[in-house]
């Protein structure tokens, strides 16, 4: 990925953001926790990226400069969007909700890495065959199993949190 991709993540997952926030009407301590568990879910996704390079599943070229690192630190920070997702998931639905995002992204995620290896060659690539698909699969599950994992240890469980006050209602 380059910087200036990185900027692109970075100005969408900021709008994505900010607009999830205002959605979900999130207080500090459940963004603090989205935050605390999409760093938790970075350190769970690079170890995954780091055995399934060793297998020889698949490869990612990375840009280990401080100042694409730096970038690809806010892009991690800025997508605490999905666990801030996943926590009204569970408060609305419970475990079986969660279960089932996490069916879908098992589902969806190798589709989905597999179009952007395509279109972006210059991130890497994936090894043939079927085991680097399910690789990804197992990637989505561990990912979201870890970070809203994190989320609930530092927000509480989704049930026992009221929802903020609407911005335009008065005190």
């Amino acid at each position: 990925m380059t910087i200036g991709q990185l900027h692109i993540f970075n100005a969408l997952y900021l709008i994505l953001l900010v607009v999830v926030v205002i959605i979900t009407r999130a207080r500090m301590r459940r963004i603090v926790g989205a935050l605390v568990g999409t760093f938790g879910a970075a350190a769970a996704g690079i170890a995954v990226i780091a055995v399934c390079e060793r297998v020889g599943w698949w490869h990612f070229n990375m840009h280990w400069e401080p100042y694409y690192l730096f970038q690809l630190g806010i892009s991690v920070a800025l997508g605490s969007f999905v666990f801030l997702l996943t926590w009204r998931l569970a408060r609305r639905f419970g475990g079986r909700g969660l279960a089932i995002a996490l069916l879908i992204a098992a589902m969806l995620g190798p589709f989905r890495d597999s179009a952007y290896m395509a279109m972006f060659p210059e991130w890497g690539y994936y090894a043939p065959g079927i085991a680097p698909m399910l690789a990804i699969s197992v990637a989505y599950v561990v990912i979201g199993v870890v970070g809203h994992g994190l989320m609930r240890v530092i927000s509480g469980p989704a049930t026992a949190d009221p929802l903020a006050r609407r911005l335009w209602k008065h005190a």
